[in-house]
C-alpha cells in the first residue's frame, strides 16, 4: 500500500469511529505509525478528527447523557492542558505503554468477571481522573479511547447514548488540541490538499458509522467496541515497548 492509500484508509476508521464505532479511530495513528512519523501522523490526521467530530455530534444530538458530559468534557480539556505542558519532557513510549494497559485492563476484567457485571454510577472523581487521562493520552497519540471508555463502559449506557456522549466529549477535545499543536508546531508543512481530501472519506466513513451502529443489535455492538478496544490497546503495548527498547 502507498501512504496515500493508508491515510485515506485511516481517514475512513477515523469517521466510522466519529460515527459510533468508538475505539476504531484510535487505530489509525499506530497503524500509520508502522510506515511514517508518528508525530506526522497525528499532525495530518488531526484536522480529520476535528471535521468527523462535529458530524458526528450533529448525528448524536439528541444520544447523550448530559451529566457524563458535564464530568468527562472539562477533564479532557484539563488533560489536553496538561499534556501540552508535559510532551516535551515526556517518552512518547511511557504513555503508549500506559494507554494501553489500561485498555487491556479493563477488556480482562470484562470477560474474565463471573456473572452479570454491576452497573456503574457516573461518579465525579472517577470521571476527572479518566477524563484527564484521556486528554493527555489523546493529545499525544490520539489513542483516548481506552481509558475514556474504561469510565464510560462500566455504566451500561444505551448503545446511542454511549456513542453520542463519546462524540461530543471528543469534538471538545480535539477542537481544543488544534491551538496547542500550533503552538508546539505540529501543523507546519501539512499538505493541506491531501487533507482536505482525507475530510471528505472521513465524512463518509462517519455516516457509515452511524448506520452501522443503529444496525447492531446492543450486545453485538458492545463486544464490536470492546474487540476494537482489545486489539488497540494490544498494538498500542507493542509500540510502547519496542519504542522503549530500541
Amino acid at each position: 500500500m502507498t501512504e496515500t492509500t493508508l491515510l485515506i484508509l485511516a481517514a475512513l476508521i477515523v469517521g466510522l469511529s466519529k460515527g459510533g464505532l468508538a475505539s476504531a479511530a484510535a487505530i489509525a495513528v499506530p497503524m500509520l505509525a508502522l510506515f511514517m512519523n508518528p508525530v506526522k501522523a497525528a499532525a495530518t490526521l488531526l484536522p480529520v478528527y476535528i471535521v468527523t467530530d462535529w458530524i458526528g455530534v450533529w448525528l448524536y444530538r439528541r444520544n447523550y447523557s448530559a451529566r457524563n458530559l458535564a464530568i468527562l468534557t472539562p477533564s479532557i480539556v484539563l488533560g489536553v492542558g496538561i499534556a501540552t505542558l508535559i510532551t516535551p519532557y515526556t517518552p512518547e513510549s511511557v504513555l503508549l505503554l500506559f494507554t494501553g494497559a489500561i485498555g487491556l485492563w479493563y477488556c480482562l476484567r470484562t470477560w474474565l468477571k463471573r456473572g452479570r457485571a454491576e452497573k456503574a454510577e457516573a461518579r465525579v472523581a472517577p470521571g476527572i481522573f479518566w477524563g484527564a487521562t484521556t486528554g493527555i493520552a489523546s493529545f499525544i497519540t490520539h489513542s483516548g479511547a481506552p481509558p475514556a471508555q474504561a469510565y464510560l463502559l462500566p455504566q451500561q449506557l444505551p448503545k446511542l447514548e454511549f456513542a453520542g456522549t463519546i462524540a461530543i466529549a471528543f469534538a471538545v477535545g480535539n477542537l481544543v488540541k488544534l491551538p496547542a499543536y500550533f503552538a508546539i508546531g505540529q501543523l507546519d508543512g501539512l499538505n493541506w490538499g491531501l487533507i482536505g481530501g482525507l475530510a471528505v472519506a472521513g465524512i463518509a466513513g462517519t455516516y457509515a458509522g452511524r448506520r452501522l451502529t443503529a444496525w447492531l443489535p446492543e450486545a453485538l455492538y458492545m463486544r464490536v467496541i470492546q474487540g476494537f478496544l482489545f486489539l488497540l490497546s494490544l498494538i498500542l503495548l507493542f509500540r510502547g515497548a519496542r519504542d522503549l527498547i530500541s
